[in-house]
């Protein structure tokens, strides 16, 4: 491992490329296949193998208006998704993403990835939450679905698809710092192996972040072990803020206890939550489309239950998930990895009795800013504000992309339709990787030689923990911080319970910045690894408290009780306040600051879908 004695860049092992993406999910993997497939030489560092990134856990399906089995068109989806967001996702952004659904659907079937197949030999097509045609009128089968496998089916067609390309994979390598010069440009990332504490610089006039998203600051949540936010963190040490970090969606169906995700495409071939009663209870939230209403407010709907006496159980704490009449054999063609699920962490047969479920942190609809084409962009602070107090897009930070869950387009708004997480990173990556293909052949490829001191505040973080002789467990602080964030931030918040989230956050910064490392040794020290990710779960944590006490207002996934009012309030239906809070919050590390940018409204090339109240 590098010390203070050899942290100059003459000393450590230096890789140059034409483009290094920090991830191996589904958008890292679409962004690096575009540029590998027209020549670049691309390199992927992921800490874990490619086909075990997150995506893998995308089980329902990938939204795409291909209407092979009802009728449907990207006008619908587009509708969907903008009403879905709660009316704060961007239009014009929400409109490219729909449009483009189906070209990328098809493109994959074309690699090979092996959806499941109708009678005629079309892509087999399910419903899922909130997806509807013509404007609401009716759940539509719009999911396209291999099996309950989706992601799993999408990451290894990418993988081999890339393989086949030349894409270079860094493999249990994990990056800790952005290399950002004396212009503010980005000119790669300085990375570490865990295999052997190696530190190397992998050198690049372009950078991708696409390192999911950092569900494991919550304490019950579906996400993997490995999502802590490493991309976020990297992006905020640059100074680059963050997005609508107050947005995060609870998945209605995570086994109860354990956390685990049931898709919502059990909901999608027909199951049904049900409460102590027996009774289908989501008829009375969404009389139109039930139990296939957006995820938001079907979480919201079972907490209700639940608090007020109608939860299963001896403890009254759960709802349950009735397949049983969906039959075995649709069970075990549809849904054979949620049979598996229901055995190995619920001891239920789905066949046979209903599964126990809670609503569990699942998906991060905020994140790095960023346009269209992935390019990471900031607020132009120098131009001042306009007549509403919001600041301008700004400025483009040269040589960063950012793209998937990592970042904020925005298409999901306040709150992201199922089937469109699978559905952003292929659009997004693919978008991305056009873009830097374009820039690539319209520059010069020489490499600038960068400032031999570039290592040391990574260097400095190293020695840091690898010198420290007394502090904090980073376990110990991490699950401080889940603590704070469940009790805190959940389905339903307080302004009060806020507030004092955003104090008790604030004051583990002691010991965030004394944490200890008992373990000195460099080969896969997996303590250390853990160091870095509870500084990065720290920094995704501040951004989510902070943003949501200063949003006063309910919208989407951020339901205040404080700012409640009902369906009909002239001026806040729902408690969604359009007049004084239809707006990107934007949050800035060093000081905790919150300003605020506009929600971009014109579509590229349609009309304004103009706010009316969100019933289902």
């Amino acid at each position: 491992m590098a010390t203070r004695q050899d942290n100059t860049i003459s000393n450590i092992k230096t890789l140059n490329y034409d483009a290094v993406i920090v991830g191996g999910g589904g958008s890292g993997m679409r962004a690096s296949l575009q540029l590998a497939e027209s020549g670049m030489n691309v390199a992927v560092i992921t800490k874990v193998f490619p086909t075990r990134s997150h995506t893998v856990a995308a089980q329902g399906g990938i939204g795409a208006s291909l209407g092979n089995m009802s009728n449907d068109n990207w006008h619908f989806h587009f509708y969907d998704t903008v009403k879905g967001s709660d009316w704060l996702g961007d239009q014009d952004a929400i409109e490219y993403m729909c449009r483009e659904a189906p070209k990328v659907v098809y493109e994959l079937e074309h690699m090979g990835m092996p959806f499941d197949r109708n009678e005629d030999g079309t892509i087999y097509q399910r419903p899922f939450g909130g997806h509807t045609s013509n404007y609401g009128e009716k759940a539509v089968q719009r999911a396209c679905a291999a099996a309950d496998r989706t992601g799993h089916a999408l990451l290894h067609t990418l993988y081999q698809k890339n393989l086949e390309q030349g894409t270079q994979f860094f493999i249990e390598w994990i990056a800790l710092d952005l290399i950002k010069d004396e212009d503010g440009n980005i000119n790669g990332v300085i990375a570490l192996e865990q295999e052997t504490g190696t530190v190397a610089v992998f050198q690049s006039p372009v950078t991708v972040l696409a390192t999911g998203g950092a569900g494991r600051i919550f304490a019950a949540s579906t996400n993997a072990y490995i999502n802590t936010g490493d991309g976020i963190g990297m992006a905020v040490r640059a100074g680059v803020p963050l997005q609508d970090m107050e947005f995060w969606q609870f998945h209605p169906t995570g086994v109860a206890g354990a956390g685990v995700l049931l898709t919502e495409g059990c909901r999608g071939e027909g199951a049904i939550l049900r409460n102590k009663d027996g009774e289908a209870f989501m008829e009375r939230y969404a009389p139109t489309v039930k139990d296939l209403a957006p995820r938001d407010l079907v979480s919201r709907s079972m907490d209700q239950e639940i608090k007020e006496g109608r939860g299963c159980g001896p403890n009254g704490d759960y709802i349950v998930m009735d397949m049983t009449h969906l039959g075995v054999d649709t069970i075990m063609k549809r849904l054979p990895s949620v049979f598996e699920i229901g055995k190995n962490f619920a001891n239920v047969d789905i066949t046979k009795e209903p599964i126990p479920v809670i609503p569990t942190i699942h998906y991060m609809m905020g994140g790095i800013p960023t346009t269209i084409h992935g390019q990471v962009i900031t607020p132009n602070l120098e131009a001042g504000t306009d007549d509403e107090g919001l600041y301008s897009e700004g400025t483009i930070v040269k040589g960063l992309y950012a793209i998937g869950e990592c970042a904020c387009v925005s298409v999901h708004g306040a709150n992201r339709l199922g089937t469109n997480s699978l559905l952003d990173l292929v659009v997004f990556g693919r978008a991305a990787g056009k873009h830097i293909v374009d820039g690539f052949h319209h520059n010069d490829h020489n490499y600038k030689p960068l400032d031999t001191h570039v290592l040391d505040f990574t260097v400095g973080r190293l020695n840091k923990l690898q010198q420290s002789t007394e502090g904090y467990n980073a376990q110990d602080v991490a699950d401080e911080i889940r603590a704070i964030m469940q009790k805190h931030a959940s389905v339903f918040r307080t302004q009060a319970l806020m507030d004092e989230g955003v104090e008790k956050l604030l004051a583990l910064e002691e010991k965030i910045d004394h944490i200890h490392l008992a373990d000195k040794s460099q080969v896969f020290n997996t303590a250390r690894i853990e160091a870095f990710e509870v500084i990065n779960l720290y920094e995704v944590a501040k951004a989510t408290m902070i943003s949501a006490a200063s949003r006063h207002e309910s919208r989407g996934a951020h339901s205040v009780a404080d700012y409640d009012r009902p369906e009909d309030d002239d001026y806040a239906p729902n408690g969604r306040n359009d007049h004084d809070w239809m707006k990107h919050t934007i949050w800035y590390s060093d000081d905790n600051r919150i300003i605020y940018k506009p929600v971009r409204k014109t579509p590229l090339t349609v009309d304004y879908i103009e706010p009316k109240v969100r019933v289902y």
